[in-house]
């Protein structure tokens, strides 16, 4: 069964378009049939998969708006292997389009399911707000992603994700849980780092994933070369970081069954 998993944080700036691109990457380095899915309207993960936004001919903008479908918008990234539903500025509009449109919160969870027989993992990348985009992404999903950095901030950040999770949960989505807590960013000089680390492994268990993506500049540099950051240094340690946890992604993914029940979003 096609595994659809959001990669989500209301905080910005903690790596999750990175998470998003690379993650896809590393699965298809695994043999993974993937899509990635953009649905933050400044496209940075359409530009990391090596897409140019500005020449799209259609985008997710116009299949959340019924003037597309999926299969007619995806492009392939021949620097990532993978597919990319892309996008780009338009996107920042859809969110008053749809306010008055039929079943605006499922746009994107119906626009996939034509295709999602075609992939073995499809990654939502939302934007770090909770918006109508966000929103659909959630719904969309049978799992949500989360990748924080172990300071101070972020715990207060994932408090507020969590109860929004519970209440998609609740109200919209019985199948959404979450996946994991990836610690990305991690810098193990630092006595906060592992103590915010150590916190996280004792609150939320085999919640925490095992892999820990370390802070890297080849990660950091990699988008402006239009390539995901385990395609453009295969051996620096960011990109071997999120090869494992493709893997781990791949073996979490066989234990994956059935819908979330409400303690275990706790």
């Amino acid at each position: 069964m096609t595994k659809i998993f959001c990669v989500a944080n209301q905080k910005g700036g903690v790596g999750k378009t990175t998470t998003a691109v690379n993650l896809a990457a590393g699965l298809a380095k695994l043999s993974q049939r993937v899509l990635l899915v953009d649905l933050d309207p400044q496209g940075n993960a359409t530009m990391g998969a090596g897409i140019n936004k500005a020449t799209l001919t259609a985008s997710i903008y116009e299949v959340l708006l019924g003037m597309s479908d999926v299969d007619s918008a995806r492009v392939r990234s021949e620097t990532g292997g993978f597919d990319v539903l892309p996008a780009n500025r338009e996107l920042a509009g859809a969110e008053v389009e749809m306010v008055d449109l039929e079943q605006r919160e499922t746009r994107l969870k119906l626009a996939l399911e034509p295709i999602v027989a075609d992939y073995d993992f499809i990654l939502i990348d939302c934007p770090p707000a909770l918006s109508m985009l966000t929103l659909n992404g959630l719904c969309a999903a049978h799992g949500v992603i989360i990748p924080m950095q172990c300071e101070y901030y972020a715990l207060e950040g994932l408090s507020d994700l969590v109860n929004t999770i519970k209440k998609v949960h609740a109200k919209l989505n019985p199948d959404l849980k979450i996946i994991g807590l990836l610690r990305v960013m991690f810098d193990p000089r630092m006595t906060l780092s592992q103590q915010v680390s150590a916190q996280l492994e004792s609150h939320f268990g085999d919640k925490v994933f095992k892999t820990i993506i370390p802070r890297n500049v080849r990660l950091a540099e990699a988008p402006s070369y239009g390539m995901p950051g385990v395609s453009f240094d295969p051996s620096s340690k960011g990109a071997q970081a999120y090869i494992a946890f493709g893997a781990e992604m791949v073996q979490r993914a066989a234990q994956f069954a059935g819908p979330a029940r409400a303690q275990e979003l706790a």
